[in-house]
């Protein structure tokens, strides 16, 4: 059979697999409560009150209910309903609430009066017309001194109006608050207020010296001239470096919802404010689209490891959003993709809007986001909050995530992420992996898999075939036929081409690992 003729039974079985599983797709998860999404979660993780398992959690819950805040005792295996969070700044008037958007952080230096660990809670108020419809908006800010007990109006960071669904609308959303290193308290949010300039949406910021009460004049970090391109949805986290990192959605744009990613000395200047900043993309074209959370890890390397959760991917990528994209380079180079411990259900656009994600102290991770429910997957009013706690591996680089030279991605339930690299015969076909490593003698590791007929790829490093190799049937796979490669080859300091050559016949791909315990999961 060509190699023509085999990519093309490839893009048949992955077409085919593909259906089989959507119609048996089932949510991996611990219920916790209804709710439509945007989670947040907060850890006491350092002084005055250091206790890295208890944990306080937010989201957004359909109605006028307020914020719901939960807590957890023990690291997230547990969670109680303590309260529902509601606007004090329009007590008594039934047509405001707080309703959208809650991020919640614990603030780990003082700021304006506020002491290290005060919580801080913010969230997008609305307030209904004559017709039940949102017609204001107020980012308010809230704080509490005693561990989500009680909780004290601060002040509004800004306020809008509008429809949603109104082309004029001049509604504002999606606070993040941060306190920079000098004690001044940060809010980044999304404004459609400045429309009239040529600007559907753009990503700002406003600095307060009194801990929320009041806020200074706005800075644009994010407008892009045109009026069609819609930046949303920014988080800022601080990396391992000091840099900070804000990703974001552009919807609208060339791929729409496409994750980007800016950086700033100071969490104040992000560059020009009409420059995207850079894609979140693997080599083989995948990317993270709409509703991204990023956060940086001291784990995966030297220089710890960023992961994007969004909720759903373009370019080949789960469509579903079920797997986080990561970068062990600080944010150089290419993305790769690992497994959500939660598997999440898809349907309405709410679910798996805006993820939390924490390591805990045994190096597992919590992950909470909505999901549909099957029953009415289109329905956001009936999604669900599910968590779940799982290790993320770090070390292994997905093949479907290289850069492919006769090669097609194809589904694959027993493969580590769903999927897998159908590699072409022959020294035409290849996979290239682009990996940031330290230097010194590393142990690589190739889980494929024969189609048909035996045989085994050959792996070039930094251009050098590797010889020394052996194979042998995987141990801990859940289906029979996946074999492993193992060879020792050093590496260079930062990063290194690793080349996946055809083999005299087609092979199956399905990761590269760096390092690490063959046998773990």
């Amino acid at each position: 059979m060509t190699l023509k003729a085999w990519l093309a039974m490839g893009i048949a079985m992955a077409l085919g697999t593909a259906q089989a599983q959507e119609g048996h797709e089932v949510a991996v998860g611990t219920h916790l409560a209804p709710g439509t999404g945007y989670v947040s979660v907060a850890r006491f993780d350092d002084a005055p009150a250091k206790d890295p398992r208890h944990l306080l959690m937010v989201f957004e819950q359909d109605g006028m209910g307020g914020i719901p805040l939960w807590e957890s005792r023990d690291g997230g295996d547990h969670w109680t309903h303590l309260m529902d969070i509601t606007d004090q700044a329009h007590k008594g008037n039934a047509k405001w609430q707080l309703r959208w958007q809650p991020h919640l952080m614990r603030m780990q230096r003082a700021s304006g009066g506020l002491a290290a660990g005060t919580l801080i809670l913010s969230a997008n108020a609305t307030g209904n017309d004559e017709h039940e419809h949102v017609g204001t908006q107020d980012l308010q800010v809230y704080a509490s001194t005693d561990e989500g007990k009680t909780w004290t109006y601060r002040g509004s960071v800004i306020k809008g109006g509008g429809k949603p669904s109104d082309k004029d609308n001049k509604g504002v959303w999606e606070t993040n608050i941060h306190v920079l290193d000098d004690g001044r308290m940060v809010a980044y949010y999304s404004s459609e207020q400045h429309k009239a300039e040529g600007y559907n949406q753009v990503l700002a910021h406003k600095l307060s010296t009194d801990g929320g009460k009041t806020w200074g004049k706005e800075v644009l970090d994010v407008a892009i001239p045109g009026g069609v391109e819609r930046p949303g949805m920014a988080i800022v986290e601080r990396l391992g470096d000091g840099r900070y990192a804000m990703t974001y959605e552009n919807i609208d744009g060339p791929q729409n919802g496409q994750v980007q990613i800016k950086f700033s000395r100071d969490g104040l200047d992000f560059g020009d404010p009409q420059r995207h900043g850079d894609p979140v993309i693997t080599q083989s074209g995948a990317w993270p689209a709409a509703c991204p959370v990023i956060r940086w890890f001291p784990v995966g390397g030297p220089e710890g490891v960023i992961v994007v959760s969004a909720e759903r991917a373009g370019g080949g990528g789960d469509e579903g959003g079920r797997a986080f994209y990561f970068n062990t380079a600080s944010g150089r180079g290419p993305w790769w993709e690992v497994r959500a411990p939660v598997q999440k259900l898809t349907g309405n656009i709410h679910a798996g809007w805006t993820q939390a994600l924490l390591q805990r102290d045994d190096g597992s991770f919590l992950h909470v986001t909505s999901s549909s429910s099957p029953q009415d997957p289109l329905s956001p009013r009936l999604n669900e909050i599910l968590y779940n706690t799982a290790p993320l591996r770090f070390d292994r680089y997905e093949a479907e995530d290289a850069a492919m030279t006769n090669a097609v991605p194809v589904p694959d339930r027993h493969a580590s992420n769903l999927r897998k690299a159908r590699l072409g015969a022959g020294s035409q076909a290849r996979l290239r992996f682009q990996i940031n490593s330290t230097a010194g003698l590393h142990t690589l590791r190739l889980r494929f898999a024969d189609v048909g007929i035996a045989a085994t790829p050959a792996l070039r490093v930094n251009g050098a075939v590797v010889g020394g190799q052996s194979n042998y049937s995987d141990p801990t796979a859940k289906a029979s036929g996946w074999n492993v490669l193992t060879v020792k080859a050093p590496l260079l300091a930062g990063f290194n081409t690793i080349d996946v050559d055809g083999a005299a016949y087609v092979q199956d791909v399905d990761y590269l690992q760096l390092d690490g315990d063959a046998d773990a999961p």
